[in-house]
C-alpha cells in the first residue's frame, strides 16, 4: 500500500495516537529524527485544531518537501579535464548495472565516457562490465585479477585525460560497509585519483537497494564517512513506503538522490525528481 495512503486509512474516523504514529512512521524507514520532526510538526499543529487523517499525510508531505530539493544538481563535465564518478556500494545493489546505465546516460547526451573495473576481486564483476561496455560502444580500463583497484583507477584517469574523455566512471568491488580493511581501500582509491587533480573523484555515488530499508542508512554513514559521498544512485525504488529510506539519508546526513535506478535495461535509470517522488508516495 502506497505511504500516504496508508497513514490516512489507518487514522481516518479516530484520535490520532501519537505513539502509533511514530511507530508507522519509522517502520516506513523515514529514520528517527524524521519521523519525530513530523510528529512534532503534528503535535504543534493540534494546539489550535482538531488532527485528522488528512492532516497527518498533509504533513508528513510538507515536511519531506522541506527535507528534499527539488531537483539533485545534475553532473556536468568539467572544462578541460575528465569528471572521476566513483561507484561505490555493498554487494548486490546493481552497483555494475548502475554503471552502465550512468555511462548510457551520458553517452545519450553525447558526452564521451570511459569505464574503469575496479572490481579486481571478482573475475565475473570485470566480465559483465565487460559485456556492458562491448554493448554500448564504450572502452574499458581493465586489469588483472586481483590487481590493485587504486593503481588501476590513476591509470583510467591517465587514459581519459590524455584522450579527452569527459566522464571517467569507476566501478569498485562491493564491500560491506563493516568491514574496515575494504572501507580503507576506498579510501586510497579516493587519493590516488586526487593525486591528479585535488577535487578527482567528483563524485561519490553510492548505489543502495531502496528495499533494504533502514540498513540503507547504515551503510550511508559508513560510506560517506570514508569517501564523502556527493550522492545516491537508488535502485528498487517504488511508491510502497520503502523509498523512506531516500529521506531519511537526506535528513540525517545531507546526501541526496541523484538517480533512480526503475528497471533493468539501460534506460531505466533517471534524475531524482522530489516531487514525482512524493506524488509516487500518494
Amino acid at each position: 500500500m502506497k505511504f500516504f495512503k496508508s497513514l490516512i486509512q489507518k487514522f481516518a474516523g479516530k484520535p490520532v495516537d501519537w505513539d502509533e504514529l511514530e511507530e508507522m512512521l519509522i517502520r516506513s524507514d523515514l529514520g528517527v529524527p524524521m519521523s519525530l520532526r513530523i510528529v512534532s510538526a503534528l503535535r504543534e499543529r493540534a494546539l489550535t485544531q482538531t488532527i485528522t487523517a488528512q492532516d497527518v499525510a498533509e504533513v508528513a508531505r510538507e515536511e519531506i518537501l522541506r527535507v528534499l530539493p527539488i531537483q539533485p544538481a545534475p553532473i556536468r563535465p568539467l572544462p578541460a579535464k575528465p569528471k572521476a564518478i566513483l561507484i561505490v556500494g555493498v554487494n548486490g545493489t546493481g552497483k555494475t548495472t548502475s554503471t552502465a546505465k550512468l555511462a548510457y546516460y551520458f553517452q545519450r547526451s553525447r558526452h564521451s565516457v570511459l569505464l574503469a573495473a575496479a572490481d579486481t576481486f571478482r573475475a565475473a564483476a570485470i566480465e559483465q562490465l565487460a559485456i556492458w561496455a562491448e554493448r554500448l560502444k564504450i572502452e574499458m580500463i581493465r586489469g588483472q585479477y586481483n590487481a590493485d583497484p587504486a593503481a588501476l583507477c590513476y591509470e583510467a584517469y591517465q587514459s581519459a585525460d590524455r584522450r579527452d574523455i569527459e566522464f571517467l566512471i569507476c566501478d569498485t568491488a562491493g564491500r560491506l560497509h563493516t568491514k574496515r580493511n575494504l572501507m580503507a581501500e576506498l579510501e586510497k582509491i579516493k587519493r590516488s585519483l586526487a593525486k591528479h587533480d585535488p577535487q578527482a573523484p567528483h563524485e561519490r555515488l553510492l548505489v543502495v537497494d531502496a528495499t533494504t530499508g533502514s540498513n540503507a542508512l547504515a551503510q550511508a554513514r559508513e560510506f560517506h564517512a570514508a569517501v564523502d559521498l556527493t550522492g545516491l544512485i537508488v535502485t528498487k525504488l517504488d511508491g510502497s513506503g520503502k523509498g523512506g529510506v531516500v529521506i531519511a539519508i537526506q535528513h540525517e546526513l545531507g546526501i541526496p538522490t541523484r538517480f533512480v535506478g526503475t528497471g533493468e535495461k539501460l534506460e531505466d535509470l533517471a534524475p531524482f525528481d522530489s516531487r514525482a517522488f512524493i506524488e509516487q508516495m500518494l
